[in-house]
């Protein structure tokens, strides 16, 4: 049975095109720096928002036609959608998927029985899997819905709820295995606090780095060997949640001994809720070798919370794949569209529009990137502006070879400092400009 049965397979058909349905600038094959435009970019297709979204907000009811639903959370439900989602990802042209395991499967009355279903589940989307190439590119366990996390999982004050969520997580990471996932991601929903009164954040913290460790001796033992990702987040649905940027993300991976273990996924409407740009918070996970993958989204700037819009601003595009070129792409990771469609945006069809206009604005961001950075325009820029770096002075205090005393002789003698060259950023802009 066809889900979508009046949308052929989506297209290259160039910036000409008038087929609302087509790519205009994504061309799966195309060559940017070396490389396929779909091995860059390695878009993924959040299976929570585009399959299990239903409009629904705190003013009103849910608003989403989705035919294939019969209103229930059963396991045959569960089944149906994995052929939604495949007909889906296959018209698209999408070479890869995310879920929470309660995504794809229905949680059952106890642990034993969850399992048994989200197994039944996993045996049809392996077997979908290798009937259409498509890939998973990451899988996690929702550790935040249930009203067992009201207090968090990993830093619950709860040890038993701890215990649960670590069973849950030893699970995902085993079909996350079985399904071929290149990456497993740890976003901790509720891991964080509303009160402080009522919070020993010393020990939940000590808690959450031995529960990351405990997946790692897991995902070891069974020779799962996809990297772990860290999703920051700084609010929502806690008042002040752990993970809150790259930076606080880095300094926990670091404190605990988590080098080499864990990557970030960063994601654009996490990077803005915490005051921050995407391009920010990628150079800070990059500059640490610790960009593993992206969640491509946006928010509303006037609004202050997380709507997961798609992307359509070239700019923001452009500035995280001048990012992502700059340390040879993601792989294992990917762009995943953790997005949803506008809740007056109702019909199966406007998941085609979006997902295609997000991937449009990538492919556009993606050359665009290659083309600042053939030209070097950049490079140029920031070697002239700390050129004072690469010789005397500057290279001596780079190598370790001038103290205090040594620097303070050297002005004694000179004098004054040479004067700063202008930052010439309005000229930067107008640079960038001229290649959108």
């Amino acid at each position: 049975m066809a889900y979508f049965p009046d949308i052929e397979r989506i297209q290259f058909e160039g910036p000409t095109t008038k087929n609302d349905l087509a790519f205009r600038h994504y061309n799966p094959d195309e060559i940017v720096e070396g490389k396929k435009m779909k091995e860059l970019l390695r878009f993924a297709v959040a299976y929570w928002h585009t399959f299990r979204g239903t409009g629904v907000d705190p003013f009103g009811a849910p608003t989403m036609q989705r035919p294939w639903e019969d209103g229930t959370d059963s396991v045959d439900n569960a089944l149906r959608r994995v052929d939604v989602a495949f007909e889906f990802m296959e018209k698209l042209q999408a070479p890869f998927y995310c879920f929470h395991d309660r995504d794809i499967a229905p949680e059952g009355a106890t642990l034993a029985e969850s399992n048994a279903i989200l197994d039944r589940i996993v045996e049809k989307l392996k077997a979908e899997q290798k009937r259409t190439g498509i890939k998973l590119l990451w899988g996690t366990a929702n550790l935040f819905s249930n009203p067992r996390y009201m207090h968090g999982a990993a830093t619950s004050c709860n040890a038993d709820v701890y215990a649960f969520a670590a069973a849950q997580v030893k699970k995902a990471i085993e079909v996350t295995k079985e399904l071929g996932g290149a990456n497993y991601v740890f976003w901790g929903g509720r891991e964080g606090y509303h009160n402080l009164y009522n919070t020993d954040m010393r020990r939940e913290l000590d808690h959450l780095a031995k529960f990351l460790h405990l997946a790692h001796d897991h995902a070891k033992s069974i020779g799962f060997k996809g990297q772990f990702l860290i999703e920051p987040k700084p609010k929502e649905p806690t008042k002040h949640q752990y993970d809150f940027d790259s930076a606080t993300c880095l300094n926990f991976i670091r404190q605990y001994g988590l080098e080499g273990i864990c990557k970030l996924n960063v994601e654009t409407n996490h990077a803005t809720l915490a005051g921050h740009t995407m391009m920010h918070e990628l150079q800070v996970a990059s500059d640490a070798d610790a960009l593993g993958s992206i969640d491509a989204n946006t928010g509303d700037l006037m609004l202050g919370w997380d709507t997961d819009q798609f992307p359509t601003d070239i700019y923001l595009t452009t500035q995280c794949m001048l990012v992502i070129l700059a340390q040879g792409g993601l792989a294992p990771g990917g762009v995943n569209f953790d997005a949803k469609v506008r809740r007056e945006s109702f019909e199966p069809v406007d998941l085609f529009h979006a997902h295609i206009g997000g991937m449009d604005a990538f492919a556009r961001g993606l050359k665009i990137a290659a083309a600042i950075r053939k030209d070097g325009v950049l490079k140029d820029i920031v070697k002239h502006r700390y050129r004072s770096w690469d010789g005397g002075i500057g290279k001596k205090i780079e190598k370790g070879k001038a103290s205090f005393a040594d620097l303070e002789a050297y002005m004694l003698k000179k004098g004054n400092p040479d004067p700063n060259d202008s930052g010439r950023q309005e000229l930067i802009e107008n640079i960038i400009n001229r290649y959108l």
